[in-house]
């Protein structure tokens, strides 16, 4: 039985840290020049340029969802 609650303890604590690391870092999708995450897309050329991400629906339902988790697992 103990064996099984530090199972349920140390999966817990992973899936917290992966949802933080998900939510704050910011190059989710890398290609060549161009970088995209949750929150901004961005070019590096001659001037790097970044511009906030569209606003599709899901994407400010998935944002919104996202910092919601965030809060509510901290409480």
């Amino acid at each position: 039985m103990l064996l099984l609650l530090l199972g349920i303890i140390v999966l817990h604590v992973t899936v917290l840290v992966l949802l933080f690391v998900s939510t704050i870092v910011s190059q989710w999708l890398v290609n060549g020049e161009h970088t995209a995450d949750l929150w901004q897309n961005c070019t590096s050329g001659n001037v790097f340029h970044c511009l906030a991400s569209s606003s599709n629906e899901w994407l400010q339902s998935v944002q919104a969802m996202m910092i919601l988790s965030v809060i509510f697992s901290v409480l």
